[in-house]
Order: C-alpha cells, then sequence, then structure tokens
C-alpha cells in the first residue's frame, strides 16, 4: 500500500519519525487533503529538503497551523510559485520571524492578493530590499493601513 492511499486519519496517525523519513515521492503523492491531515508536529518533522520538494498542490493544503509551524528555513526553502499557491490566509498567518526569512525574491513574487494579505506587523517586518522589489501592483495593491504602517528605515 502507498502512503498516498492512506485515509486522512492515517495520515494523521503517523509519528514524526515517519513523516521525517517519508521520501520526496511519496511526499508530493499526497493529495491536499491529506497533507490538511499533517499535525502540526507532523509539519515540524519535515525535514527542510522534504519541504522544499513539496509541490505547489501540496503547498495550498497547508492549514493556518500548518504553515505557523513551518520553520523560517523550510519557508525559505520554498520555490517563489509554492509561495505564490499561498492563500490570503495562509500569508496573514505568517509570524513575522518568518517574514523576515523570506527571500527577496520569494517577496517579489508574492500575487497582489497575498501582498494585500499582509498584516501590517508583517509590513513592518519587511526589509527595505523586499519593499524594493515589489513589482507595481503589489504596491498599488497595498491597503492605506499597510502604506501607514511603513517606517522611516524601511
Amino acid at each position: 500500500m502507498a502512503v498516498s492511499d492512506f485515509s486522512t486519519a492515517q495520515i494523521a496517525a503517523l509519528t514524526t519519525d515517519q513523516v521525517a523519513t517519508l521520501t520526496t515521492a511519496q511526499l508530493v503523492s499526497l493529495s491536499t487533503a491529506q497533507i490538511a491531515a499533517l499535525t502540526t508536529d507532523q509539519v515540524v518533522a519535515l525535514t527542510t529538503i522534504q519541504v522544499a520538494r513539496l509541490s505547489a498542490s501540496n503547498v495550498s493544503g497547508f492549514g493556518t497551523d500548518q504553515i505557523v509551524a513551518l520553520e523560517t528555513e523550510d519557508l525559505v526553502a520554498l520555490t517563489t510559485a509554492n509561495l505564490r499557491s499561498f492563500s490570503t490566509a495562509q500569508v496573514a498567518a505568517l509570524t513575522t520571524d518568518q517574514v523576515v526569512a523570506l527571500t527577496t525574491a520569494q517577496v517579489a513574487n508574492l500575487t497582489t492578493a497575498n501582498a494585500r494579505a499582509l498584516t501590517t506587523d508583517q509590513i513592518v517586518a519587511l526589509e527595505t530590499a523586499d519593499l524594493v522589489a515589489l513589482n507595481t501592483a503589489n504596491v498599488q495593491a497595498l491597503t492605506t493601513s499597510q502604506l501607514v504602517a511603513l517606517t522611516t528605515d524601511q
């Protein structure tokens, strides 16, 4: 039986050690429902290499608690395509430490909806290079609250 044949209950029942030893092929074969069934402890157990190999479809299955559970190294390892697949709720759930860890290329490739979803605390956490890298559409998508939150140091 392949891991992709497991029910969501079976996925949630895997130990963190079992999750940490899943191959890339096994992880990528999981459906969004199976990814959503991972507990936050299981998400923490994923290695950075495992997270880096997830597809955009896999990443879009993460709930907001799972997003928060990702280590900063894991977020940096995501491709820009994976980050673009984040829902607005997933983006809004990012901690300020996670936002600080994002690369300039990742920030530059946010969708306009995701740029608009950034909280004021997340906006303040962005570095100058990140703000400069935002494209015109993303800058235009920023809300008044987000713009007011910018500091002179940014």
